[in-house]
């Protein structure tokens, strides 16, 4: 009964989600009445569980959120994601222009920038590029989603995402695991997922395109180098800070109570990727000048708020789900699918609890957790290597994370100002049926051949 509550509550939070209410309205509502369901009291659960998670998101990631959406607005302003998008079209052909969204997607995020500041910075460009082509606005979301959210966050070896690194402390791997069978993952990904888009194209021929940007024509056109030099910035200071800058840095200040009792290696990357997109703005601002620029950085701050909210109450709502006894119920049911086969069980184990949390990262992070040292002993006992056991819990929570509650999925959807009814059915696609397959292709290679 207590996993059927919490199996009810998801199904009404997808379904509310589906609809169009606003999970900020929506997610706190469920959260409490799981939590009354439960026996567990409600105010404690909404104040002391639900905001401390949902407060915390927005302490850790609104550098990020604001920033990107600052970014975005100004590459879209000032002209530089039009200009951006004329040259790819001039160089991929119209025929290629989603192609080109999805690598410049793809680009950004393995070079280690967030998938929420890719989304604020691709939607211009992806905007523009669709307009020029005359493609469906509809596909957007599911373009990014396609680069962003799929094979650079879990299949391609050395990608720098949470997703890629957790597995790591587990299995004693590295970010280069199993690098083989990820490089053929990341590959199934992008093709299928670039083939479906495709065929959609032709299905909604008679969708209508993006409005072009309202950009005030400049008396002389803007050159590909002032668009080119901030959003490549972005993935180069973001790599030399964290891999040259900070680490040789003297941080053990760190440790005081006053920064947060707290090292490194936690805030090396949002330290790395603040400064990479305050470079990259502060280029933007200077190299393109955008016109009416207060105005500007002013409409980028405000579009930077409610995508961060909505996430943050979605972490809110996962929040309370995971101190609710059912989870625990849940979590005990879980440890008995290693009995089969390690891989099957480390993928189905994984993938279920990322889509009950919405999150790719914390259903890795419960999952390992429970299940780790068993997964650990069981791939010992099977002779399966533990690289090839990181790379298919990687690709398996990047699947069914990215159901219509997922955080990234609202953000997305909210950026690009369309709701799931209109996008989210070739995002279920790309992001959660072709990862999904992947993830079997990598498996059935992995049964037979083993790690490579």
């Amino acid at each position: 009964m207590a996993v059927f509550l919490i199996l009810s509550t998801l199904t009404l939070l997808i379904i509310g989600a589906w609809r169009g209410i606003s999970v900020l309205v929506l997610a706190p509502v469920l959260a409490v009445l799981a939590a009354f369901a439960s026996g567990a009291p409600m105010l404690a659960s909404y104040t002391q569980v639900f905001m401390q998670a949902a407060g915390g998101f927005v302490v850790a990631f609104f550098p990020l959120f604001l920033l990107g959406a600052l970014f975005g607005r100004v590459m879209e302003a000032s002209g530089a994601a039009e200009r951006l998008a004329s040259a790819t079209a001039a160089a991929l052909g119209p025929k290629n222009a989603i192609l080109a969204v999805v690598i410049a997607c793809a680009v950004l995020t393995y070079g280690g920038v967030s998938l929420f500041v890719v989304a604020f910075a691709a939607w211009p460009l992806a905007r523009a590029l669709f307009a020029q082509t005359r493609l469906p606005a509809r596909l957007i979301p599911a373009t990014i989603a396609l680069g962003a959210f799929t094979f650079t966050m879990t299949a391609l070896p050395g990608t720098p995402s949470i997703q890629n690194a957790i597995p790591m402390a587990t299995f004693a791997t590295t970010a280069f695991a199993a690098p083989g069978l990820g490089l053929i993952a990341g590959a199934v990904m992008l093709v299928l997922g670039v083939i479906w888009l495709q065929m959609r194209v032709r299905m909604l021929s008679g969708d209508a395109p993006p409005d072009a940007p309202d950009i005030p024509p400049r008396v002389r056109p803007l050159p590909l180098w002032v668009a080119l030099v901030p959003i490549l910035s972005v993935g180069v200071v973001t790599l030399v800070m964290g891999q040259i800058i900070l680490p040789t840095l003297d941080t053990t200040y760190l440790a005081d109570p006053v920064y947060g009792a707290t090292e490194l290696s936690r805030v090396k990357g949002v330290w790395s990727v603040v400064t990479a997109l305050s470079v990259a703005l502060i280029l933007a601002l200077i190299v393109s000048r955008p016109p009416r620029m207060m105005q500007v950085v002013n409409t980028g701050a405000e579009s930077a708020l409610l995508p961060l909210f909505n996430t943050a109450s979605l972490v809110g709502f996962g929040a309370v789900i995971a101190h609710l006894p059912g989870f625990d119920v849940l979590r005990a049911s879980l440890e008995g699918l290693s009995g089969g086969h390690v891989l099957i069980s480390a993928a189905l184990s994984s993938g279920a609890l990322a889509g009950i949390t919405g999150s790719a990262s914390g259903g890795m992070s419960i999952a390992l957790d429970v299940l780790g040292t068993a997964l650990m002993a069981q791939a010992e006992s099977q002779h399966v290597d533990p690289a090839l056991l990181h790379r298919v819990i990687a690709v398996a929570t990047g699947g069914l994370d990215t159901l219509p509650h997922n955080g990234a999925v609202i953000t997305l959807l909210g950026i690009c100002g369309m709701s799931h009814r209109q996008a989210y059915t070739d995002i279920f696609v790309v992001a959660v049926i072709v990862p999904t397959v992947a993830c079997a292709v990598i498996i059935a290679l992995g049964m037979g051949f083993g790690s490579f």
